[in-house]
This record gives C-alpha cells, sequence and structure tokens, in this order.
C-alpha cells in the first residue's frame, strides 16, 4: 500500500520566513476520539488496509504540524510523517490492538525528526536549517484583509528568534515545548509519549522556558532599546 501518497497541505510558491511560514501553519486539532483510532486500528490488523488511509485522514496534519515545526523544512517533514506511517503499517501486527495511537504516533515520529536533525547538524552542507528544500511554502491560511508580511516586519522577526531558539533547545525539552504549546498536548499525553511522567513534563517545560528567556534576552534589550 502506497502510504506516500498521503494528502498534506497544498504548497505553492517560494519559501517564505521562518517567521512567515509559522504564521501560515494553523495547527491542525489533535483528534480527541480514541474509539475511532482503535477501531481503524483493529480493522486494519484485520487485513483491511484501506483502514490505514482513516489513519492518516486523522492524524497526517497534526504529525505534519508538528514534524515542520521541529525540522523547519517542509520536504523533511512530509517525508518523516509518511515514514510514520509505513512503520506503522509493517509494525501493525506486533502492536497490542489496544495500543494508543497518539502516543506511539507521536513517538515515533518525534524520534525520526530527533535523527534526522541530528544527521542534519553532522552534514551542515546538506541545507540545514534552510529555506525548504523543494522552494515551496505552506499553502496562505491568512485572510485576504490580514496585513502582509511587510507590515510585520518587527514581529517576524521576533517570531524566527523565538524559531531559532526553540531549535536550539535539547531534543526533550524542545519536543515538550513543541507538543504542549503547538499541539495542545495535556502532560499525561506529553508524558506518554515521552516516557516521563507529568510532574516531569512541568519540570521540562520550565526549564524550557529558562533557557529562551536567557537566549531571547540579549534580542529582547536590543528591541527595548530601538
Amino acid at each position: 500500500m502506497n502510504v506516500t501518497s498521503a494528502s498534506f497541505p497544498p504548497l505553492t510558491g517560494r519559501s517564505p520566513s521562518a517567521a512567515t511560514t509559522e504564521r501560515r501553519v494553523a495547527t491542525p486539532l489533535v483528534p480527541s476520539d480514541p474509539t475511532s483510532d482503535q477501531e481503524l486500528f483493529r480493522a486494519l490488523q484485520r487485513g483491511e488496509d484501506v483502514a490505514l488511509n482513516g489513519l492518516i485522514q486523522r492524524w497526517e496534519q497534526p504529525l505534519f504540524a508538528f514534524a515542520w515545526r521541529y525540522m523547519q523544512n517542509t520536504a523533511d517533514a512530509r517525508d518523516l510523517v509518511a515514514e510514520t506511517f509505513v512503520r506503522l503499517y509493517h509494525q501493525r501486527d506486533r502492536l497490542r490492538p489496544d495500543t494508543r495511537l497518539s502516543a506511539w504516533l507521536f513517538t515515533t515520529l518525534t524520534n525520526l525528526c530527533h535523527n534526522q536533525h541530528r544527521w542534519r547538524r553532522r552534514h551542515p552542507a546538506v541545507s540545514f536549517n534552510s529555506a525548504d528544500d523543494d522552494g515551496a511554502s505552506m499553502e496562505e491560511t491568512l485572510p485576504s484583509d490580514a496585513p502582509r508580511p511587510s507590515a510585520n516586519v518587527e514581529r517576524d522577526e521576533a517570531l524566527d528568534q523565538l524559531t531559532r531558539a526553540v531549535d536550539r533547545l535539547p531534543h526533550d525539552l524542545k519536543t515538550t515545548v513543541l507538543l504542549h504549546h503547538f499541539e495542545g498536548l495535556s502532560y499525561r499525553e506529553i508524558g506518554d509519549i515521552t516516557g516521563c511522567s507529568a510532574r516531569g513534563v512541568e519540570t521540562r517545560l520550565y526549564r524550557a522556558k529558562q533557557k529562551l528567556k536567557d537566549e531571547l534576552s540579549g534580542f529582547l534589550h536590543e528591541a527595548s532599546q530601538a
């Protein structure tokens, strides 16, 4: 079954700055009904391959939103989400029927993102943290009368600084920040994905905020003096 044909968000035009793209990526709501996941997954285990399409329709966009924010690269994000579904398909018979799909999918994707990110760091000449390799950007979702990027230079600069600061966080802190602040997951849900307690998630968020505050202190001081 070809899972790479999932209908990821349409792409058009040249790549904007990270800040402009960030404004365009509206985080889809994470599906909240685990019963539907379990029904689809059990059907997949029974050999009904079409059930995978149902899981892709439910999860591709929330997973893509996370992967894009982690990788800052559309091509990588699309490939890693597709690989996540490929692994789900190949491992379907080894997983328990009552597997919590949301945790499994995000755990698999975060590990793939982490490994790819480390590879990019070891191979900086291969377009690490640069504009998207395919020259594509997320389809515009701002209303037609919204301020254009040229009217939001200061906001773009601040968001670029924040994006870079989050990108420099250690994997555990970065993952926790993205899952909580952008995917809207609870401490318990993040704990299921990252393998730590809810209290541990809270601690990671606190540490991440302190690191971000330190990282951005110079920029914020310069901005206040401008």
